[in-house]
């Protein structure tokens, strides 16, 4: 053993180390960074699947739509990140290829568990070889197949797990607890719209009126193509319960 290999920080230099009590430092500060990202929120209802994010702009010159927060992967799937955006970016695009080569290959959509366990297995494959270091992001990803409406989250360690609704970033607990309390089985459209607005406002930490400029909306719904909830419809949904 080396010298000093037992002081906890001789753990941390490389994601493939274990330290003794069985913990990979560098995957939980990957995780560290999505706790400091942007809140995102998704959540199923009757036909589909609404996705909502708080972009926080910071600065009046700033154009919120050079901000990505919500992703589209395919006509029936979606995603909203939190963490680094270069490395969502790279996982996005790596999703809509595979999406793209199971169309062509098989000539059918791909099913929204398998590319979560894609994107999911790439993450992973991150977190096993020395000179790697883990994606610094976690994934809401979502969608209608022929299963119905699914919801996912990634974490960066290559976890994955289904939720009915689920947040990620900063204020997650809030917005969870919210949702905890508020959230039930075959909402329509309309109610899981303002449920989500509702939640990213208890994440937010704001205690007046949400601005809307801040807000990112997309759904994917059974028989529709993924698509952005325009701003100005917002409006009309802010402060219902």
């Amino acid at each position: 053993m080396y010298p000093g290999a037992r002081r906890s920080g001789a753990y941390d230099r490389v994601s493939t180390m274990f330290s003794p009590d069985g913990r990979l430092y560098q995957v939980e500060y990957a995780s560290k960074i999505v706790e400091q990202g942007t809140l995102g929120v998704g959540l199923v209802y009757g036909s589909g699947v609404v996705f909502g994010a708080d972009q926080n702009i910071t600065s009046k010159l700033l154009n919120p739509r050079s901000i990505e927060k919500i992703f589209k992967i395919d006509m029936h799937i979606g995603a909203i990140s939190s963490g680094l955006v270069g490395d969502a970016r790279r996982l996005i695009q790596l999703a809509r290829k595979e999406a793209q080569e199971n169309r062509m290959y098989y000539e059918e959509n791909i099913q929204v568990e398998t590319l979560v366990k894609q994107v999911s297995g790439i993450k992973q494959l991150f977190t096993q070889y020395a000179g790697m270091r883990p994606f610094g992001v976690s994934f809401i990803i979502g969608g209608v197949d022929g299963t119905g409406p699914r919801l996912f989250e990634t974490e960066p360690s290559g976890a994955l797990a289904e939720y009915s609704a689920i947040t990620i970033g900063k204020g997650k607990k809030e917005a969870m607890h919210f949702l905890e309390k508020q959230f039930r089985e075959g909402l329509r459209f309309e109610e899981a719209l303002a449920l989500a607005l509702n939640a990213v406002h208890k994440g937010s930490g704001e205690n007046g009126k949400l601005d809307v400029n801040r807000l990112d909306f997309a759904f994917v719904e059974d028989g529709k193509a993924f698509e952005r909830i325009p701003r100005q419809r917002l409006k009309s949904f802010l402060g219902k319960k």
